[in-house]
């Protein structure tokens, strides 16, 4: 299929940001939207290809570069970025938020580049992440959406781990978010989400402790709001299993998940015309 593909400026809150927009060349007329958000690696090209491929259901999809907000800063260049993910993906996940095992990797490198990486991944695993100015990055994304390319449709908004977070709190921001999922996503503090009222659909892995065990406060809040929520664990799997270029990926258990999501907002982003 022929995308209409290209990175795009927009206003997230009165600073600049920018974006990677797809969506099906030859479609005539506004489509149903989705906010791709990014896991923490940035719009690389994994969910540049997400985009791609949710374009090609048939969607307008904004994929907002959280790192743009602002400008971006010179650690969190794409390629340095990359570097790190080579780096982190020889390490399992959990070790990721332990300094010493970080540091014994490190140590693997020359000074000159472990000092690079370790500027990098304080930004990128940076516990007290800058959660307003990503909030106001994916609000602008979806209002971008809104005003062009899937003006008077339906949007959604889904993200992946970092960014599964911050779905669930656009959902809860902004009352245009018709439809959420979060794949591999830890729950947000209760009080990011006390406007939550669109339907979820959790996707998430066996074996992901971390994330698993923010799992329940998200069950019993939808449940306390009458908040539709649909939730799959996939057997066998760790986080990140729908990453195809982590060596976590799981082919059979990202081909469920993949028919869920699309599933899952063909249903609720289905009605041609909504009110602007």
């Amino acid at each position: 299929m022929k995308l209409q593909s290209e990175w795009v400026d927009f206003d997230a809150g009165g600073k600049p940001a920018q974006g990677y927009s797809t969506r099906p060349a030859m479609a005539k007329g506004p489509l149903p939207g989705l906010v791709v958000i990014q896991e923490v690696f940035g719009v690389d090209p994994h969910i540049q290809d997400i985009a791609n491929r949710l374009a090609m259901a048939g969607y307008a999809v904004l994929a907002p570069d959280l790192y743009t907000y602002g400008g971006r800063r010179p650690e969190l260049a794409p390629q340095r970025i990359e570097d790190v993910k080579a780096f982190l993906d020889t390490m399992p996940t959990p070790s990721w938020f332990d300094n010493a095992k970080l540091e014994e990797g490190l140590a693997r490198y020359p000074e000159a580049q472990a000092r690079s990486f370790r500027e990098t991944l304080g930004t990128l695993l940076d516990p007290n992440r800058p959660w307003p100015d990503y909030l106001a990055t994916v609000k602008g994304g979806r209002e971008w959406l809104s005003q062009g390319p899937a003006k008077g449709r339906e949007v959604g908004a889904l993200g992946f781990c970092m960014g599964g977070s911050l779905a669930l709190r656009l959902a809860s921001a902004d009352p245009r978010v018709a439809a959420v999922a979060t794949c591999y996503g830890f729950t947000p503090p209760q009080e990011t989400l006390t406007h939550l009222k669109a339907p979820v659909l959790g996707l998430y892995a066996e074996d992901d402790a971390r994330v698993n065990g923010s799992v329940p406060a998200l069950v019993d809040l939808t449940k306390e709001r009458g908040v539709p929520y649909e939730r799959h664990t996939f057997a066998g799997t760790k986080h990140a299993f729908l990453n195809d270029t982590r060596s976590n990926y799981d082919a059979e258990a990202a081909r469920g998940a993949w028919a869920k999501l699309l599933t899952f907002f063909d249903a609720r982003l289905s009605p041609r015309e909504r009110a602007v």
